[in-house]
């Protein structure tokens, strides 16, 4: 073997590694992918990850100016990376390495650490800044991941045009479920409000209009997840699985976040239990990667409109 492909595998374990430590989710929808494609999203999520730890895990001592530091260190590294193929940071070496292959450019990559950027920088969002957050943040990592997809598929730039779109709503309603589940950390911990409309000040006694509001946001990433499962069809067979499954898991916890109230939210994260993982997983297989049917979003907020 030559010394730089022991690199390249030990950069590829790493981000393989991350991905196991910090999600099951996510990391049990990966395992219906193939190797290579399985390899290149692990890749992709490994650079995300490292770069929402830097914003919202801070060192002993560090502040709010240090982690901007690492947080612009990390970019400049990536955008090298990019344009050389390789990096002293094996997570940023494995990215390079995936993104270079499948057509990940800086169109993609500098919305989101625009988006950890703001986490750094601003703490509650209005409609407009929230959607560019969302951008950022999620949607085009549904469109990196898309890339990774198409990698070597007849005819890909037609097919990723015909299906950006699905994969920017997967994204937007994967961030936003997380937005529900993480609304305790965030507003109490970070002192961070992404959900516009929702009142934070009070912990315990949230309003009629919050649990209309809070209904309006299911509804949406409701709406999110019949869009995206309109083009999962459309995606090659050897990923249809896995997104799949992905896509089921978080219309489950959709479903769970339903029957939560946003007091209940606030002080209890909602999960699904790793066997309700693990059926959903083996369903979306034996379904050949045809979604379930997402729940009809109730419209308790006619009217409101947070986004």
């Amino acid at each position: 073997m030559q010394p730089y492909r022991r690199y390249d595998a030990a950069a590829d374990a790493s981000a393989a590694l991350v991905i196991r430590w910090y999600s099951s989710s996510f990391g049990l929808a990966t395992r219906l992918l193939g190797g290579q494609v399985r390899q290149d999203v692990c890749n992709i999520y490994a650079l995300v990850r490292v770069a929402d730890e830097v914003v919202d895990a801070p060192r002993p001592g560090q502040d709010s100016t240090d982690r901007m530091v690492e947080l612009e260190k990390l970019e400049q590294e990536t955008y090298t990376a990019l344009v050389t193929g390789s990096s002293s940071n094996l997570v940023v070496h494995a990215f390079a390495r995936t993104a270079r292959r499948v057509g990940i450019g800086e169109d993609l990559v500098a919305p989101f650490f625009a988006s950890m950027r703001t986490d750094l920088s601003r703490t509650d969002h209005d409609s407009a800044s929230l959607a560019t957050y969302i951008y950022g943040s999620a949607e085009v990592v549904g469109l990196m991941c898309l890339r990774a997809f198409l990698a070597g598929e007849p005819n890909s730039s037609h097919r990723y045009n015909e299906l950006a779109p699905g994969a920017q709503r997967l994204g937007a309603a994967f961030q936003k479920v997380n937005f529900l589940r993480d609304f305790g950390d965030d507003s109490d911990g970070l002192g961070r409000s992404y959900l516009v409309g929702l009142h934070t000040d009070d912990h315990d006694n949230l309003d009629d209009l919050d649990e209309v509001i809070w209904n309006h946001w299911l509804d949406d990433i409701e709406l999110d997840l019949a869009a995206a499962a309109d083009v999962i069809p459309g995606l090659p067979t050897g990923c249809r699985m896995a997104v799949c499954a992905a896509h089921d898991l978080f219309a489950e916890l959709t479903r769970r976040l339903r029957e939560t109230s946003p007091v209940e939210a606030r002080h209890r994260r909602v999960r699904v239990p790793t066997p309700e993982k693990v059926r959903i997983a083996a369903s979306a297989a034996l379904r050949r990667g045809r979604p379930r049917a997402a729940g009809k979003p109730r419209a308790f907020a006619k009217g409101y409109n947070h986004s």
